[in-house]
């Protein structure tokens, strides 16, 4: 998972930089509000930590105004604010989490998978796409409970298709989304990795929509 962090703090950006890398999520980090996408059209993050103190203007009205432009990805604000007033503006404004600090990083982690579970629609840490079980947090996939052997980024595509089973993920998003730190991936690569993971799994089971991109039966 890609994650953006929206924190003034140094010491804590750069400590919730390492646990995340350390967890294998990659991150991007600003430390004001005029720094903050307000499109996340070519940035494919899959949730965000939000401060709600931060130069530039109020944490609050930034995630006032990403979801009055419905944008939908799981947002965690991270305070020091404690007060049951302020939980319940930060809720009520959108937030799909409350973390008072200090918190505990494996806390933090926990939250994060559990708002992208319910992003993607999952009962629980193990995916369900039909016959396929995906672990996320485990990087293991099985085919009618047979451990799958995929590659890194493999195992990568076929996580990003399965959190919208049956939709149509295009090749340009696809791209971003397998290194959102880096140069997009080339077009030539994913279809030889698509192909890869079709033989390994069942060419029926990922599905070319020409033109656009690929999408994971449901």
């Amino acid at each position: 998972m890609h994650i953006l962090i929206v924190e003034d703090d140094i010491d804590l950006g750069f400590a919730l930089q390492k646990a995340l890398k350390t967890n294998g999520l990659s991150s991007e980090w600003v430390r004001r509000v005029d720094h903050a996408p307000r499109s996340f059209e070519s940035a494919p993050f899959d949730c965000i930590l939000l401060d709600l103190c931060l130069p530039g203007g109020a944490g609050l009205d930034l995630l006032k105004l990403w979801r009055d432009d419905g944008i939908v990805i799981p947002i965690i604000v991270i305070t020091a604010r404690s007060a049951l007033d302020d939980r319940l503006a930060g809720l009520d404004s959108g937030a799909d989490d409350y973390l008072v600090k200090p918190f505990a990083t494996a806390e933090l982690i926990s939250r994060i998978y559990a708002v992208q579970r319910r992003y993607v629609r999952q009962a629980s840490d193990i995916w369900s796409v039909g016959d396929i079980e995906i672990e996320p947090r485990k990087y293991l996939a099985r085919l009618n409970g047979t451990l799958l052997d995929l590659s890194p980024r493999e195992f990568r595509l076929i996580l990003e298709l399965a959190r919208e089973p049956g939709v149509v993920m295009p090749k340009g998003e696809l791209s971003q989304r397998l290194e959102p730190l880096g140069d997009p991936v080339d077009f030539s690569a994913i279809e030889v990795h698509i192909s890869n993971l079709r033989r390994k799994i069942g060419a029926h089971r990922i599905q070319t929509v020409h033109g656009v991109g690929y999408t994971l039966a449901s």
